[in-house]
Order: C-alpha cells, then sequence, then structure tokens
C-alpha cells in the first residue's frame, strides 16, 4: 500500500464537478469555449483503477459476486475522477490472436504475469497458406452484453465512448512489423488481403456499435508513427490503412458522432491528409520530443480537437507543483476557443505515480476559462 490508511476516504480534489456527456462532445465538435475542463484519456492501466478505488473506497457498498460489479466499479471510477463516459465495446476481445513476447513489470504497481509486448519478427500470417488458415474474427456474431448493460444503467449525464479501428496495428501485430516491411517490397497483394479484412472487420463492428445510442465518441486507435517518422512510409499509408479510417469516419458522421484518432509517433506527413482528407475530429496522443500539444494547438486547433498532451515522461518524474503548473500553461493555451479535453499523453500507465496523476485532473478541475 502506498498511502496511509487515514488518507483513505480524503477526496484528492478541491472542486467538485459532474459528468456531462453532452458538454464534451460540444468540445470535441469544438463548438465554442466549454464551460469547464473536460477530461479524456484513452485508457488508465487496470492497477491505477485498482489503486485508486482502494485508497478511496470507491467501490465499498458494491456486490463483488455481481456479474456486472467491474462495470459498476468501473463506472464509479471514471464518475469520482471526473470524466463524462465509460469505455465500452463489443464483448469479444481477439487478443488471443496475436503472437506476444513478455517481460518482468518494474513499475510501482507492478502487473501481476508481467508486460506484454507484440512480437515484432513473425507475426501469425507471413503469407497466403496462414492468410487463409487465419482464425478471423466475425464481430456480427460477438456478444453486446456490456454495451445492453451499460446503455440500461449508465448515469443520464454520462455517455459511451467506443475504441476501433486499428488498421496499421493489425498490419503490424498480424505479420510482425519485420514481416510487414519486407512484405512492402515483394508481398503487396498479401499486405492488401490483410488490410480489406480488417476493414471488413472493423466496418462491421462500428455498423453494430451504432446501434446503440449511448456510444456518442469513437476512438480510432491505431499507431502509425515513431519519434521521427512514420513507422511505414507516408505513400504506403495512404494507400493501406488512412481510406480505412476515412470509411470509419464516414460512417460515423453520417450518423452524427465524431470520431477522435489515437495514434503515437510523428505523424507530420500525413496530418494533413488527417485533418483535409480522412477528416478526423480529433487528434490524440502527443510527445514533447515529437510536438508537445500547445505546438499542435497553434497549429491545427481550428480545424481539429486536441486531446491530451500532458507527456508521460514529464508525469513520471515531475513533481506535483511542477504538473499543476504545465497543467496551467497548457490550458491557458488550448481551452480558448474550445477543442481541447485535458489528459496524459498517451494513457495512464501504472508507472506514472498515482498522485501527479491527480494532481493533474485536480489544477483541470481548478482552472477558470
Amino acid at each position: 500500500m502506498f498511502w496511509k490508511e487515514e488518507e483513505r476516504v480524503k477526496s484528492p480534489f478541491s472542486v467538485n464537478v459532474t459528468p456531462d456527456w453532452e458538454g464534451l462532445v460540444k468540445c470535441v465538435r469544438r463548438e465554442g469555449t466549454p464551460s469547464r475542463v473536460h477530461h479524456i484519456e484513452l485508457f488508465l492501466d487496470g492497477e491505477v483503477q485498482n489503486a485508486i478505488s482502494e485508497r478511496y473506497g470507491i467501490a465499498d457498498g458494491l456486490d463483488s459476486a455481481d456479474p456486472f460489479f467491474p462495470h459498476r466499479r468501473q463506472i464509479a471510477v471514471q464518475s469520482f475522477l471526473g470524466y463524462d463516459y465509460v469505455g465500452c465495446g463489443l464483448d469479444a476481445r481477439p487478443v488471443a490472436l496475436f503472437k506476444f513476447s513478455s517481460t518482468t513489470d518494474s513499475a510501482q504497481l507492478q502487473r501481476a504475469g508481467g508486460r506484454n509486448y507484440m512480437e515484432e519478427h513473425k507475426g501469425p500470417i507471413t503469407n497466403w497458406e496462414e492468410f487463409e488458415k487465419f482464425p478471423w474474427p466475425d464481430p456480427e456474431s460477438a456478444p453486446t452484453r456490456s454495451l445492453e448493460w451499460c446503455s440500461e444503467n449508465l448515469p443520464d449525464n454520462m455517455c459511451l465512448v467506443a475504441g476501433l479501428g486499428n488498421f496499421a496495428e493489425w498490419l503490424t501485430w498480424l505479420m510482425g512489423y519485420e514481416t510487414l516491411c519486407l512484405s512492402l517490397y515483394d508481398q503487396r497483394d498479401l499486405v492488401k488481403a490483410i488490410s480489406d479484412r480488417t476493414l471488413e472487420i472493423f466496418s462491421a463492428t462500428l455498423k453494430r456499435l451504432l446501434q446503440f445510442d449511448r456510444v456518442k465518441l469513437f476512438w480510432g486507435a491505431d499507431d502509425m508513427g515513431f519519434r521521427s517518422a512514420t513507422l511505414i512510409s507516408p505513400a504506403d499509408l495512404r494507400e493501406f490503412v488512412l481510406p480505412k479510417h476515412k470509411t470509419l469516419v464516414e460512417m460515423a458522421h453520417a450518423a452524427g458522432r465524431p470520431y477522435m484518432l489515437h495514434s503515437c509517433g510523428n505523424l507530420n506527413q500525413i496530418m494533413d491528409d488527417l485533418v483535409n482528407d480522412v477528416k478526423i475530429d480529433a487528434k490524440h496522443s502527443f510527445e514533447d520530443a515529437i510536438e508537445p500539444v500547445t505546438v499542435a494547438k497553434k497549429k491545427y486547433g481550428d480545424r481539429l480537437a486536441l486531446l491530451g498532451g500532458i507527456d508521460v515522461d514529464f508525469m513520471c518524474r515531475a513533481t506535483e507543483a511542477q504538473v499543476r503548473k504545465r497543467v496551467r500553461d497548457t490550458l491557458d493555451v488550448c481551452m480558448p476557443g474550445g477543442g481541447y479535453c485535458l489528459g496524459t499523453g498517451n494513457s495512464v500507465a501504472n508507472y506514472i505515480p498515482v498522485d501527479n496523476y491527480l494532481a493533474m485532473l485536480d489544477e483541470g478541475r481548478k482552472f477558470a476559462c
């Protein structure tokens, strides 16, 4: 345990906020400066959620034997932290289809079983025979039990956010990054076949998600770059990846829902494509070593929303006072006019000090537009 017992029920926040999903959506749509700061994260590591829930007794009174206990606790945690939404999607998770490498977890909030990384050399599909034999997931048969329960039980002032659209990621995960790079030279037809199949899967997934009115925002989650450039050439992204996101964007927009893109790495060479052709509504994942979110706000803030941006490395190394100052400075630049939600540059990983994370949230609550 990393805190004193007497701190267990003491709120870390100096200002109370009430969830307001409509305000969140308006902020993502850039419909003027919001009345308060809205917070957003791609995800919070389970270890962080567990630590916060334990420290503040968030799950006290909930029945752990309830089959929907994880959903009830998730709603309670998200509401406690000041978020306007809960993440939810189809119940089927295809992670078992990919190949992983493992290592021990050195984080303070250590993950049981260690950390898993996608196999970078050879994935499950390296040739046409493996493509034909691969057990492709069927989104048409995926259960929707969680979506149905959340739609019925989520507080009226909260909404659901669903993630999908891992087109570039599935190419690297299914082939292995090394195999993909070689295949872009000598097996482009196989790369195209995998890319086209992923579109079939994700478009069918989105079609099902759109049946649930409580799902108000979509995360296209698709890492496409590293520190200095894109992981594959911009031309190959334009051929195999970006048109797929464009299809999902058009489907979401036709249903009146915004499409946000999470993508790590340096995407400078394709940002105009994402803004002007794919027409994403918001961009997430910012790293100071690539481009601070305050710089991105000045470049793109009149065309799309910017999400997060409090650098993860900074969050790990900074003092609470430094975190608070960084948040205030970022909000001063990014809040005017709307189109900015506060959060980390990537996600709330289990190696980010919990108190630094809570300080970030608290400073956002205190900020006066």
